[in-house]
């Protein structure tokens, strides 16, 4: 059978999972709808979170990345494996021993101020959205090569999908739909990364191929891949180019940027207890490591296969994958000086390149490029799919939730009911999916289209999930003095100034997006670092000189810190 009709076939089948998945769990309560009732087991909250945490960026983009950028791509790796470490031992159990459905919930009451609730609605969004638009962008992608449908129309059908089980299960729709997702990506990653690895080195285990001799036994993986790199004008693979400060921050930033994103921390309260929590990150930790651990193989065995087939070789002798992709505009070749004949170089050859690739289709295009079975090619786009919608799930849920129950329940419209919230979360969660497909179509809105690839997109998430929200969960876990005049101000602060950066360089003037450029050497990508430090010194500066906070509310900062003493939810 054909690529396509494989990819109907599987694709088919994991949405029609899904989509039962959402009808058997349908949330019929405001509970059920954001934290699942907190029902859920430890080891199946541990498998939804990784399949929420892990989205088309880890998919589909991260390896892409690495086979680019080469030994300069591990930061995304450190970053995100290392925040979640972060977020299991810091945050994890002491948020959901408070006991609150949301992030904005936790900063309203632990800093005792309205306002401080509607800044970090606000955040919440702001992230989210960013977040969301680079998930969407990877679903058009996904089908805009494998059904033969634009990016935009891609974008749409992802769009009407995700509708339908985010807004009628809630996050006990979500949450089992994404135990499905990772089952699906994780055997979707594997298999043709096990096939490869067997192809290039004869060994079974992509992780140790990616250290070892090739099949021939001539040469070591990566020596072949520097070789390679050499000749064609690129840096060497196993080289840094990217400057220690930088590196320091982007790493800085993802590690941080993972302990406030909403969308993961939400999980924590989806189970009974505090120590399920700490148990769920133990078991998301695991399921995530699977596949981060094999992504550096996948990068460097689909960068050996594209510089080899590709560079030097007449057009007209191209295979069928390397036109299939030119279809969808990821690929461009444009013969500069006439010959016919592909020239691929780097920026250190005297040839000029005449060859474009987009990196977030190196995962999707690898099982073509080495030429593996069809079944495979479709099982590919169904577990990038499956990445990209169970984190986009997450995320509408947050952006709802952070609506209905933070702005309106416990601000604008205290007086409505459980039935009338639930029906106001949905509503939310519909808009907003309609508004973050519109920001990852490939039309420009007011002359500005989505910066970069995705990857590029959620590492600005994350950025500003680090300037905004870290210190004040951070501080209202650990200190008793933050008070809410602090924490408004560093949340302010923090997401000012770091999304004032990216826009400056993204939007503005992304011309001047060189490191001679940059403040103190730091990418757009690791700003958030910055941004936090700067949130952090103000509000601590701003705490220091205003009144203490409440008694009560030390005492809580006091109790949610105590493990030894039951949650509410055993007390009660």
């Amino acid at each position: 059978m054909s690529i396509q009709i494989w990819t109907f076939i599987l694709v088919g089948l994991s949405f029609a999972i899904y989509i039962g998945i959402a009808i058997w769990s349908k949330a019929t309560t405001t509970s059920d709808f954001y934290v699942a009732g907190e029902s859920i087991p430890p080891i199946v909250n541990g498998m939804a979170t990784a399949a929420d945490w892990m989205s088309a960026a880890s998919f589909i983009s991260m390896a892409g990345l690495i086979s680019f950028m080469g030994r300069d791509g591990s930061v995304y790796l450190m970053g995100w494996t290392g925040g979640y470490v972060l977020l299991a031992l810091l945050l994890a159990p002491y948020l959901r021993k408070f006991g609150k459905y949301t992030v904005p919930d936790f900063v309203g009451d632990r800093y005792y101020s309205q306002t401080a609730r509607f800044v970090a609605v606000i955040c919440a969004i702001f992230v989210s959205f960013t977040y969301v638009a680079g998930q969407m962008r990877g679903v058009g992608i996904v089908f805009s090569r494998f059904l033969n449908v634009g990016i935009n129309n891609g974008v749409l059908i992802g769009m009407g999908i995700v509708f339908f089980y985010a807004v009628l299960g809630g996050m006990k729709g979500i949450t089992y739909t994404q135990v499905a997702q990772y089952c699906v990506l994780i055997f979707a990653y594997l298999v043709p990364a096990i096939f490869i690895s067997l192809l290039m080195t004869g060994n079974l285990i992509p992780q140790l191929g990616f250290g070892g001799k090739l099949a021939d036994g001539s040469m070591y993986l990566l020596e072949r891949l520097d070789g390679l790199s050499r000749e064609l004008g690129f840096n060497t693979y196993t080289s840094g180019q990217k400057s220690t400060v930088d590196i320091f921050f982007i790493t800085a930033a993802l590690m941080i940027g993972t302990s406030g994103l909403p969308h993961v921390i939400v999980r924590f309260y989806t189970v009974p207890k505090a120590s399920d929590a700490r148990s769920s990150a133990g078991w998301a930790l695991l399921f995530i490591a699977i596949l981060y651990t094999t992504a550096p193989a996948v990068a460097a065995f689909a960068r050996t296969n594209l510089l080899t087939m590709t560079a030097n070789r007449s057009y007209q002798d191209v295979p069928q994958w390397f036109k299939n992709w030119e279809k969808t505009g990821l690929i461009k070749f444009e013969d500069k000086n006439g010959d016919g004949v592909i020239q691929y170089r780097g920026p250190r050859a005297e040839v000029e390149n005449e060859l474009t690739i987009d990196r977030d289709i190196m995962v999707l295009a690898n099982p073509e490029i080495a030429k593996l079975p069809n079944w495979v090619v479709g099982l590919v786009a169904a577990g990038g799919l499956a990445a990209a919608l169970s984190t986009a799930a997450g995320l509408l849920l947050v952006i709802s939730a952070s609506i209905a129950h933070d702005l309106l329940k416990n601000g604008l419209m205290p007086d409505i009911d459980d039935h009338q919230e639930l029906m106001y979360a949905r509503l939310a969660a519909g808009v907003a999916i309609c508004i973050a497909g519109y920001f990852s179509l490939e039309i420009p809105l007011l002359g500005i289209k989505p910066p970069g690839f995705v990857a590029q997109v959620v590492a600005f998430a994350f950025g500003l999930a680090a300037a905004s929200f870290f210190p004040a969960i951070i501080m209202g876990i650990f200190s008793k003095r933050m008070n809410k005049e602090g924490a408004i101000t560093g949340m302010v602060i923090g997401l000012a100034f770091t999304a004032s950066y990216i826009i400056y360089f993204k939007f503005i003037n992304p011309l001047a997006n060189q490191p001679q450029h940059w403040w103190f050497g730091i990418s757009p990508e690791g700003i958030g670092t910055l941004g936090m430090c700067l949130n952090l010194v103000s509000s601590l500066i701003v705490s220091s000189l205003t009144p203490q906070p409440p008694e009560e509310v030390q005492e809580l900062v006091e109790y949610i810190r105590i493990p030894s003493e039951p949650d509410r939810a055993e007390a009660s």
